[in-house]
């Protein structure tokens, strides 16, 4: 086989098409919804429900993430982490990702109402809707807090989850949902110091490019604070037990360690590292609260 035909037959061309959905952002999406449905059952969950709940949540959100790079398409052409993507590059065009973004968005959405149930339906299309319309389009270009207020898509996942196999939003959803919320600026945040320079360029109103770099690490303390007597809550109400109190705490102390040392001796190394942790520390602490639901 040629090297032109590996580059340009259709094992490269769908590729493309995979990567315009963030195959590794869909992933922890989906991880946590899996999670909320585990949690919504105090046994084991329908497989049904299961399989068609998190086929649908993976498609609609594939699709949210196509049109996102669709509209950011020019930002990410100037972001040395961006500028690989399909689109900036001239693989695929525009009419190619929102022909795709619709076709995949339809089925992941057609998946949950006949397969599961309405209400997942028509909250799925609202994250989506928050996602790729409102935090895109409207928030990410217009404000430093683009990250807090779109961050209420990011955090529904779980609460798509918990509907695919309860049919309701339970208070115990509502309070998955506050976790990711509060998690989401200093995860993001801590990205977004070590590449201000590009957002800057790109003309992003990311909060460290509007108020600096030492309001932006202070913003970072303030939230993982936040976010450590948030994830009490669930050993709070009695949703989880001992086992999951002591990973919250030893995951969130790891954490507030690297913002206190964000704040006081920055670095992009150390940036980089805080972010990558924000990720495990998620998948860890979801990870916890599955353990823990069965472990009881």
């Amino acid at each position: 086989m040629t090297a032109l035909a590996l580059t340009h037959g259709p094992l490269h061309r769908a590729r493309q098409f995979l990567a315009l959905t963030k195959p590794r952002v869909v992933t922890l999406i989906v991880f946590t919804a899996v999670i909320g449905m585990f949690l919504a059952s105090p046994g084991w969950p329908p497989l049904d429900a299961v399989l068609f709940g998190t086929l649908g949540i993976a498609l609609v959100a594939g699709a949210a993430a196509a049109i996102n790079c669709l509209v950011e398409q020019k930002i990410d052409a100037v972001m040395a982490r961006t500028r690989g993507r399909p689109l900036p590059r001239g693989e695929i065009t525009s009419l190619q990702t929102l022909g795709f973004a619709c076709v995949v968005g339809v089925a992941g959405l057609a998946s949950l109402y006949v397969k599961v149930n309405a209400l997942t339906m028509w909250l799925t299309l609202a994250t989506f809707v928050g996602y790729a319309v409102i935090y895109t389009v409207l928030l990410k270009p217009a404000t430093p807090q683009n990250i807090v207020i779109g961050g209420a898509a990011g955090a529904m996942p779980p609460v798509l989850g918990w509907a695919a196999v309860a049919n309701d939003v339970a208070p115990e959803a509502l309070l998955l949902f506050l976790i990711i919320f509060v998690w989401t600026p200093p995860h993001f945040w801590a990205l977004a110091l070590y590449r201000s320079k590009e957002y800057a360029k790109a003309g992003l109103p990311m909060l460290p490019v509007t108020h600096g770099s030492e309001y932006t690490r202070l913003q970072i303390g303030l939230y993982t604070a936040a976010l450590f007597a948030v994830t009490l809550l669930p050993y709070a109400i009695r949703m989880t037990g001992a086992l999951y109190l002591v990973a919250a705490v030893a995951l969130g102390a790891i954490f507030m360690g690297y913002a206190v040392a964000l704040y006081r001796r920055y670095s992009d190394a150390l940036a980089r590292r805080t972010f990558r942790y924000s990720i495990v520390y998620l998948a860890a602490l979801f990870s916890a609260l599955l353990i823990d639901h069965y472990w009881q």
